[in-house]
């Protein structure tokens, strides 16, 4: 880093702070504030707060250190951005018209109190196994990468560059997080979108100036590098699928790398559940004042969400290849091993190494300053979901009398509780397959219920509270089971379960099938219960369903978009298709 770097550094977080200065004078002090900006953010900073929100730290390092192991194959859940439409257009009208904080709220809502509870338990539990932990580890790794010589001694305690790097990205994130609410992320982030884009873009630009060129990436890497579609049994894996036969149990498992069947069949189901019914997403379109709003901001986020795929995964494949066709000997050195072999481990490191290696003076520090603005957004994002979730679905309800005040301050320290108990599963992570695969795989244990009870609640009007409470339950029961059974072996290296066990073959079955396991017993529970016990009463449903519309409410709707809102949303989906065209040969 120069000193111009920093320089550019140094500005950008005093423009972050003063934009998260504005936002904190502009707060009243009551929860409409707080936890969704007095529901006044326009379609603008809707959109850009969405796309800064889920294109976070495990982006930067996790899909560019995917694109440098995998390819393209992680695109799929980077073109997702058609799940962004689906919010606006399907459940956007649900929600703008219920008033509700929270998706457990909306549950509550559709179903009945005591679902409201499990769903914030579940979706509390997720976020500090995915969201915080995950955003803890990734600015670690960053800082690791930027500034390896960083130390710190607390008490005889000495912290390296990892550590010191996690912390640094907590402290100044929660620091206006806690004090500015939803309103303070959502500006901060507006602006974060637009540094977070262009220093990105300006990595792939200038790696494929030093690589050579488009066609030089294809040659060096190979045309199965830009195929979406990966196949079921990876050319030269023996083994792959084979029957496991032990006392009489039989299961076929599968070690692969992104089959196409698991990306077609479980992939939508996890990013149906992320885009529209995840508090850590929606929660902007709540804060919209109407319908118009909320879903202009979907369509404008969802056009945003096709940019990942050529400013994240492409410079992770960019880094591999300056590497391989030894353009670069920084690169060789970090990510290729004594015998020629990719250091998958070291992959994780792909995008700060790019920022190292291609990037010339004082550009290096906007993309710097990119990083640590997808570090910040991220955290800053979730620390508000978490501490929403919390005060409002739970405390507030034991707590029925406290006040307004009593409320902002229970959501401030639920924050920093959070924030404690993700770095303290940092170390499960920094044992596992990588950080993506990690999201991927945590995200489809947890995932499948919820999006069985919504989106069979929306559709269903016959399903009824005793239903999604066993979906839940059962649901989030096999997604603990299996995660309990990955965590074991990443704690313990040394430890291995016995071949043809049981837990064995849960360990071995790939985390997609196993996710679509889950999906298929929460939706058989919630059907066959629903419909074994007394159908929900018609008055509490009424708007809650498609088939519980009311007149009056499909005429508000129709009235809230127009042919802008439609010709928008053709643009998308003609992006979308066109990217899954080019990937898939």
């Amino acid at each position: 880093m120069h000193t111009y770097d920093w320089i550019v550094v140094a500005l950008y977080f005093t423009a972050i702070g003063g934009v998260a200065w504005y936002a904190i004078r502009q707060d009243r002090g009551t929860t409409d504030d707080y936890f969704l900006a007095g529901r006044n953010l326009g379609w603008f900073v809707i959109g850009a707060s969405i796309f800064a929100s889920n294109i976070g730290s495990e982006h930067l390092v996790g899909l560019a250190g995917s694109g440098c192991t995998d390819g393209v194959a992680l695109a799929h859940y980077e073109l997702h951005a058609w799940c962004l439409l689906v919010l606006g257009w399907v459940f956007v009208p649900f929600y703008a018209r219920s008033r509700v904080f929270t998706m457990p709220e909306f549950l509550e809502r559709r179903f009945s109190a005591t679902n409201r509870y499990v769903l914030s338990v579940i979706s509390l539990v997720a976020y500090v196994l995915t969201k915080i932990a995950v955003g803890v580890f990734a600015g670690g790794i960053v800082f690791r990468t930027l500034m390896p010589e960083a130390r710190l001694e607390i008490g005889g305690l000495v912290l390296d560059s990892f550590w010191v790097g996690s912390i640094l990205a907590i402290v100044l994130t929660g620091a206006y997080t806690v004090i500015g609410g939803l309103r303070a992320v959502a500006y901060t982030e507006a602006m974060q979108t637009v540094v977070l884009v262009v220093g990105s873009a300006l990595v792939t630009f200038f790696g494929l100036r030093a690589l050579g060129g488009w066609g030089e990436l294809r040659t060096v890497l190979g045309s199965d590098a830009f195929n979406l579609w990966k196949p079921l049994i990876p050319e030269g894996v023996e083994g792959t699928w084979e029957p496991v036969l032990e006392a009489g149990r039989m299961a076929w498992y599968f070690n692969g790398d992104f089959p196409w069947a698991g990306m077609l069949l479980c992939a939508p189901i996890i990013g149906l559940w992320y885009w529209c019914t995840d508090q850590y997403i929606v929660q902007r379109t709540l804060g919209a004042p109407n319908q118009r709003e909320a879903r202009r901001g979907t369509i404008f986020a969802a056009g945003l969400k096709l940019l990942p795929v050529f400013i994240f995964i492409i410079p992770g494949m960019i880094g591999l290849a300056l590497a391989q066709s030894g353009r670069s000997a920084a690169m060789a050195d970090a990510l290729i091993g004594a015998n020629g072999e990719v250091l998958v481990g070291q992959c994780q490191a792909a995008f700060p190494l790019m920022v190292q290696t291609v990037l010339p003076v004082g550009v290096r520090g906007l993309v710097v300053a990119g990083l640590l603005a997808a570090l910040m957004s991220s955290l800053a994002g979730v620390f508000n979901a978490s501490s929403t979730l919390f005060t409002m679905d739970l405390y507030s309800k034991f707590k029925p009398q406290a006040s307004q005040q009593q409320l902002v301050w229970t959501g401030r320290i639920a924050t920093v509780v959070m924030v404690v108990v993700g770095l303290l599963w940092v170390p499960v992570i920094q044992g596992g397959q990588g950080l993506y695969y990690y999201l991927q795989s945590v995200s489809g244990y947890l995932a499948p219920p919820i999006f069985v009870v919504f989106f069979f609640g929306v559709f269903m009007k016959r399903l009824n509270a005793k239903g999604c409470l066993a979906a839940l339950l059962s649901g989030f029961s096999l997604g603990l089971f299996r995660l309990g059974v990955d965590t074991l072996p990443k704690l313990n290296p040394e430890f291995a379960y016995s071949p043809g066990s049981l837990l064995w073959i849960v360990h071995n079955t790939y985390f997609q099938y196993y996710s679509l396991l889950i999906f298929f017993v929460s939706a058989v529970v919630m059907i066959g219960v629903s419909y074994a016990t007394e159908a929900p009463d018609a008055k509490q449903i009424e708007g809650l369903t498609y088939g519980t519309v009311t007149d009056d409410q499909r005429r508000e709707t129709r009235a809230s978009w127009d042919r802008a809102d439609v010709s928008a949303t053709i643009l998308v989906l003609i992006g979308i298709v066109m990217a899954y065209l080019y990937f898939s040969g």
